[in-house]
């Protein structure tokens, strides 16, 4: 049976159906406490192998009717909010295939045919300096490939933080996702040959997102031990970064790719803080960020 034949033949058997939108919004309570219910009985049912064992030879046929019985309360809750449980089901495929599924070896090249003066390096050895007895905190220099670019960068907070190191962000965006305005802007490979796609792609507002997103990660981070020894992110963080950036060249990649970029770049980041900068190699065509040690 496929699952759309489902829900219809479950909504005949629906017996507080409500024929207006106040009685359908009252007849919801019941599939909706069914859920509940329905979940707790599944987990009795396991706390009941827990305890029993294979003394418990019902288990199996237990839990598959309690999965039954979620199935038609989630049938019904669908219909109720006239949604097609087929179309559910594959929208979460899609979903989970795009949250988990292996992302490619290799950055996409999203400046492909432009001019080599508009197009990203593909390997870069990046150092960061910090210098002290700058008033009024540490301020950070970058260099890429020998070339010094940017500008000193301090915490800008109260209480140091290590912020003044977060050019790690927009290197790790570029080694995974193949995408960073700003890190263009730095290098001076902005696609000035397409007026257009540069002011949208590459121009300040990119920019201000890419510095949004660096600055929103790094407040999810600062709660989360700075991600040390996280292997996940939180798919709600993921999924209002798919959405900020969802307009943007960027907005092909995953929550997958999103993720894996986040916890590279804080990795390195956490290098670069304890040890006050140091050498960092990034690498488009391996889809990597290295740190490779102090200065």
């Amino acid at each position: 049976m496929d699952i759309k034949t489902y829900q219809t033949q479950a909504l005949l058997t629906d017996q507080v159906p409500g024929s207006n939108d106040d009685e359908i919004a009252a007849a919801l309570v019941v599939p909706m406490l069914g859920l509940a219910g329905e979940t707790g009985q599944l987990l009795s049912e396991y706390k009941k192998h827990l305890r029993d064992g294979e003394a418990h030879r019902l288990f199996k046929e237990r839990v598959g009717e309690e999965l039954g019985d979620l199935l038609w309360y989630v049938a019904n809750v669908a219909s109720k909010f006239g949604l097609d449980l087929d179309e559910i089901a594959e929208q979460n495929l899609a979903k989970v295939q795009a949250r988990w599924a292996p992302i490619s070896a290799e950055a996409p090249q999203l400046d492909h045919g432009f001019p080599e003066g508009e197009r990203l390096p593909r390997q870069m050895t990046v150092l960061l300096v910090e210098e002290r007895g700058v008033e009024p905190s540490p301020k950070v220099r970058m260099t890429v490939n020998g070339v010094e670019i940017g500008s000193l960068l301090g915490d800008n907070a109260y209480d140091p933080d290590g912020y003044r190191f977060h050019d790690v962000f927009h290197l790790a965006y570029a080694a995974i996702l193949g995408w960073s305005p700003n890190l263009r802007a730095f290098l001076k490979r902005k696609r000035k040959s397409r007026p257009l796609l540069d002011e949208v792609e590459d121009g300040g507002r990119a920019r201000i997102i890419e510095e949004g997103v660096a600055a929103l990660a790094f407040d999810y981070a600062r709660v989360h031990s700075f991600l040390k020894g996280i292997g996940e992110i939180d798919y709600a963080l993921l999924r209002t970064i798919q959405s900020m950036t969802s307009h943007l060249e960027v907005g092909n990649a995953t929550a997958a790719d999103w993720e894996r970029a986040i916890l590279e770049g804080f990795a390195v980041w956490r290098d670069v803080l304890g040890n006050n900068g140091g050498k960092i190699f990034v690498d488009l065509d391996a889809r990597s960020i290295l740190y490779l040690g102090p200065n």
